[in-house]
């Protein structure tokens, strides 16, 4: 009978003594830095700071995602290798950057083949599981994939026709050789310059035009240089959000599901917002001077030919062939109603 009333004293006393006491093991937190070339004002670099209060609330805190805006972490070819050297643990990624983990992903930039959201959003369907798996295979794992707007050309004189942009000096990204590669085939004058350079090119006449999102020149003020914008879509611009495999694993499996829900979520959200944005900007552009050149079809086939008579050349390091087969077969047969 006066066991329990003994133990229950020995606990006690145990409990009384001077010195370290056990504790329970407090949540290990896990911190990934995810890196990004979007600027934080643009309704992206928002949805990113939506998505890391959300990743903390799902986590309890354990799971910690901060969120590098503006370019700060480096170019892309820069933070892919420190994604690999676990210096950032996720990044936002372009089909250039993403073409050294997968090359076939360059073929959805290869201008002038996609050429409108629904011709997009048909590839992508078809596309994005084998993508996807082409990336994880590489030690990484992909979180999403986002449409940023269409590539168009902004020029200081209209653009109607390829002779046009011909007679121009266009600025492109030192760190993009592949697309550069792409229309320097096509006959442009091509003038590599790093991106913050280029109102100091443009304004030094330096380059006559450049080739980037409306959202992105709109955030910039590139337009007040470059106030004329060709109405033909040259390329679909998007982002892909992937995270390498370690940190990716030291993530609890119980939170996952959730972590993925968040980011689809916000996935759909900004795909169903970007066209009203896009409009929206050009919209406000036009009040500040920009001139859209709206271009007949007959223009616009004549690029379409361009591009095609240049294709084939561009086979390999630039655009991976099979990849390119297939989206072309797959809008062949759309664009027949097949």
């Amino acid at each position: 009978m006066k066991r329990p009333w003994y133990t229950a004293l020995i606990c006690l006393v145990f409990i009384c003594m001077p010195g370290p006491k056990p504790a329970f093991a407090a949540p290990r937190k896990i911190t990934i830095k995810m890196a990004s070339m979007v600027p934080e004002s643009t309704p992206w670099g928002a949805a990113f700071n939506r998505l890391a209060a959300e990743w903390k609330t799902i986590t309890n805190g354990e799971v910690e995602l901060v969120v590098y805006h503006n370019g700060i972490a480096g170019t892309e070819a820069d933070v892919l290798r420190k994604l690999k050297m676990n210096q950032v643990q996720a990044a936002v990624l372009s089909a250039i950057g993403l073409n050294p983990i997968t090359p076939g992903v360059m073929a959805l930039s290869t201008p002038f083949l996609i050429r409108n959201n629904t011709e997009l959003d048909l590839i992508l369907k078809d596309l994005k599981p084998e993508l996807e798996q082409q990336i994880n295979s590489k030690g990484f794992y992909t979180l999403a994939w986002s449409k940023v707007g269409w590539i168009k050309f902004f020029s200081k004189t209209p653009i109607f026709v390829p002779d046009d942009l011909k007679r121009q000096k266009l600025g492109t990204d030192e760190n993009e050789p592949a697309l550069m590669d792409v229309l320097k085939a096509m006959g442009f004058q091509m003038v590599p310059v790093n991106f913050s350079q280029v109102l100091i090119y443009l304004n030094g006449g330096m380059i006559d035009a450049v080739y980037q999102s409306p959202v992105t020149v709109g955030g910039m003020q590139i337009f007040g240089l470059a106030k004329n914008m060709a109405s033909i879509n040259v390329a679909p611009f998007m982002g892909t959000i992937i995270v390498n495999g370690a940190a990716w694993r030291s993530i609890p499996e119980k939170y996952k599901p959730a972590l993925i829900r968040s980011v689809r979520e916000m996935e759909r959200e900004l795909d169903a917002s970007i066209q009203e944005l896009e409009a929206e900007v050009i919209k406000t552009m036009r009040q500040y001077g920009l001139v859209e050149n709206q271009l007949t079809s007959a223009q616009e086939q004549l690029w379409y030919d361009d591009a095609k008579q240049i294709v084939p050349a561009l086979m390999g390091p630039a655009i991976n062939q099979i990849v390119f087969r297939r989206i072309d077969t797959i809008l062949q047969a759309h664009r027949a109603g097949r």
